[in-house]
């Protein structure tokens, strides 16, 4: 009975310990995607991202398109062919093909040109934007910054805790577009 009094005692201590210190902290939240669309770097990046996305598409694009092509001719000729000119055909097909997908991986796989590319590009970008957001809460006094593009786990923001504007003064960009405040008037 003792030792229960005595837990009781000490999580009731700790509880208003830990109440105190987060009394003089404070909560605010951050939307990401609109940080990101108001600067104008990210814009570029991602401008730039797209047409590279677009031209090796375009490239891969082509090179199925001619394996189909000979896939289609070696079906119409495949009646007339001896057995060794068929094999040689469809071990080019199978060659073309594989080349392809192997161009495809260089350029879309995990850890392919088009993602070392956002990574070189926008991977500065977001630094910088964590770096104010950590300049911003250790000067104000901030316990959480949430991310409410992240979605999943903010159920409601209140607008007065929003700091993506001071993330973004932060960062030192010119913002392209209205103010938040202003939006949310209209």
């Amino acid at each position: 009975m003792k030792m229960m009094m005595l837990s009781l005692v000490i999580l009731t201590i700790t509880a208003f310990t830990a109440q105190a210190q987060l009394q003089n902290q404070r909560i605010g939240y951050v939307d990401t995607d609109y940080i990101l669309t108001n600067i104008p770097e990210y814009k570029d990046a991602q401008d730039e991202l797209n047409a590279l996305s677009e031209k090796w598409e375009k490239e891969v694009k082509a090179i199925f398109e001619k394996v189909e092509a000979m896939y289609r001719e070696y079906q119409t000729e495949a009646v007339l062919l001896p057995q060794d000119l068929k094999r040689k055909r469809e071990e080019d097909i199978l060659k073309k093909e594989k080349e392809a997908k192997d161009l495809q991986m260089k350029y879309f796989g995990s850890e392919g040109d088009l993602f070392k590319k956002r990574s070189e590009l926008v991977q500065p970008i977001q630094e910088k934007i964590y770096n104010a957001m950590q300049d911003i809460a250790e000067t104000k006094n901030y316990a959480f910054i949430f991310d409410k593009a992240s979605g999943a786990s903010m159920l409601y923001a209140n607008p007065r805790l929003d700091l993506s504007d001071e993330v973004l003064d932060e960062v030192g960009s010119v913002m392209q577009t209205v103010r938040r405040e202003d939006r949310q008037k209209r």
